[in-house]
C-alpha cells in the first residue's frame, strides 16, 4: 500500500494545488493602509492647527464715534492686529486725501483738531485710535450733521497677520471678508 496524502495533488497538475498564502504582500498592503490613514490623521491636524492659529491672530476693527470725547474712531475688537492696507474717504461720493479736503467740501472750519494716522498703520488688539478728535463739541456736533448731510462714507480695508483681508465701512458693524485688499489709486487713498 502506498502512503497517499488526501490533500496532495496529483503529480503534475498544478493548477488543482491549494494556493498558498503570500503574507509578505498581505503585511504590505496593511502597512500600506496604515500608511495612508497616518497620512490622513496629519493633514486633519494641520488644518485643525492652521484654523486655531487663524483664530488667534483674527482683527475685528469697528469705526464709530463718541460725542463724549468728540471724536471718530476705529476699535480693533479681535485678538489679533489690524494690518490696515487703505482707507478711501468720500464726500458727495468724491474721494478726499486729507482731513483739509474733507473740511472744505463740507464747507466746515474747526477751532482745533487732532489727527490719528490710520492708513498704513497697524492697529493692536483692544486699541482705540482716535482717529479724529475736535477741541470743541459744538465743532464735533456740526461737523457729524454736515457729514450726515453730505454722505460722508468712510472704507477701508485691513489684514490679519495671515493675509486673511476685510472690508469694512465706518459706523457700521458689518464687514465682507475679501480675498485681498485691492490696489486703491493714489487720488483716492485717503493719508489722514
Amino acid at each position: 500500500m502506498a502512503d497517499e496524502t488526501p490533500n496532495a495533488p496529483p503529480p503534475g497538475n498544478p493548477a488543482t494545488a491549494p494556493r498558498a498564502r503570500n503574507w509578505d504582500a498581505f503585511a504590505a498592503i496593511v502597512a500600506s493602509l496604515v500608511g495612508l490613514l497616518a497620512l490622513l490623521v496629519a493633514g486633519y491636524t494641520a488644518h485643525i492647527q492652521r484654523e486655531q492659529v487663524r483664530a488667534e491672530v483674527w482683527p475685528y476693527l469697528i469705526g464709530g464715534f463718541t460725542s463724549v470725547d468728540s471724536e471718530l474712531m476705529w476699535i480693533n475688537k479681535g485678538v489679533g492686529p489690524a494690518i490696515v492696507k487703505s482707507v478711501q474717504l468720500r464726500v458727495d461720493g468724491q474721494p478726499r486725501r486729507e482731513w483739509r479736503e474733507v473740511f472744505d467740501a463740507l464747507g466746515f472750519e474747526a477751532s482745533g483738531w487732532r489727527q490719528s494716522f490710520l492708513n498704513g498703520n497697524v492697529v493692536s488688539p483692544g486699541e482705540t485710535v482716535a482717529w479724529l478728535r475736535f477741541a470743541d463739541r459744538g465743532d464735533f456736533d456740526r461737523f457729524m450733521a454736515l457729514g450726515q448731510a453730505h454722505g460722508l462714507g468712510v472704507e477701508l480695508c485691513y489684514c490679519s497677520t495671515l493675509g486673511d483681508c476685510w472690508q469694512t465701512r465706518w459706523n457700521q458693524s458689518s464687514r465682507e471678508a475679501i480675498a485681498e485688499c485691492r490696489a486703491v489709486p493714489a487720488g483716492h487713498q485717503f493719508g489722514d
